[in-house]
């Protein structure tokens, strides 16, 4: 059990930060298709995949005190951020378990993008299954109020091929 969480927080630790609880989902959901070892079950909901159990997690290491949340109001909706405490920096220290060696950079390129972009890439990696052409017209009939761009589309499927070479 304590694995997974050790996970998180190295997730956590190598980004510093974290803005935005969407974007904790997105970043996590991509790096498990880039099979990093993360376990959480995803399923599709309302901004993309989403995980109740990376909820849960992330809810336990804030009440371990591993994590600290700070929500600050933004034009009239409430925003998360997220640090490691130095209980957190202590408990990733007793881990014997060591991220996988390229993690850090995969992360921190991921946690570069704006949450909307996240949220196309996601979703477009969530219908990995289909040809492409499936995929993006899904996208377009799931997101339609998103209203992404073909161009977005496009510089998204890129952005994946770019992760795959990070991995």
């Amino acid at each position: 059990m304590m694995k997974d969480h050790a996970r998180l927080m190295q997730a956590f630790s190598a980004l510093g930060e974290i803005v935005g609880r969407k974007k904790l989902q997105k970043i996590i959901f991509i790096a498990k298709k880039h099979n990093y070892a993360f376990h959480e079950k995803y399923q599709f909901h309302f901004f993309g995949p989403y995980s109740e159990e990376l909820t849960l997690r992330v809810e336990e290491l804030c009440n371990m005190g591993f994590i600290k949340e700070f929500n600050e109001k933004k034009s009239g909706y409430y925003q998360y951020r997220y640090e490691v405490t130095e209980e957190g920096q202590a408990f990733l220290e007793a881990q014997n378990e060591l991220a996988a060696e390229n993690l850090t950079p995969f992360l921190k390129n991921l946690n570069e993008q704006s949450s909307r972009f996240l949220e196309l890439v996601s979703t477009l990696l969530y219908f990995d299954t289909l040809e492409i052409d499936q995929r993006i017209e899904k996208v377009q009939k799931v997101k339609a109020k998103q209203n992404y761009t073909d161009e977005e589309i496009a510089e998204a499927l890129a952005y994946i091929e770019q992760l795959n070479q990070l991995v």
